[in-house]
């Protein structure tokens, strides 16, 4: 799951050089320079990719990689969360 989120994610980050050292403690907006809008678009795409809906308030609280695995992780109902 955490590859998946993380190939997702790398199609919204300009510079691919933030993704050399990835882990689940990484902030998308903060680390990886990824502005809301990009976000926004993150979000579909992960709803898109693993056939769920993330609600507002939910999408607010994905701010780390970590967040967004073990979000869909359980959305998806499977045990590859990492807490």
């Amino acid at each position: 799951m955490f590859n998946e989120v993380v190939g997702i994610i790398k199609d919204y980050v300009k510079d691919p050089s933030r993704l050399e050292n990835v882990n689940m403690e990484t902030s998308i907006l903060e680390d990886l320079k990824v502005n809301s809008a990009r976000l926004v678009d993150i979000i579909i795409a992960f709803e898109d990719t693993f056939d769920v809906e993330i609600e507002d308030d939910d999408a607010d609280n994905i701010r780390t990689i970590g967040d967004a695995v073990n979000y869909i992780a359980g959305k998806v109902g499977t045990d590859q969360a990492v807490k």
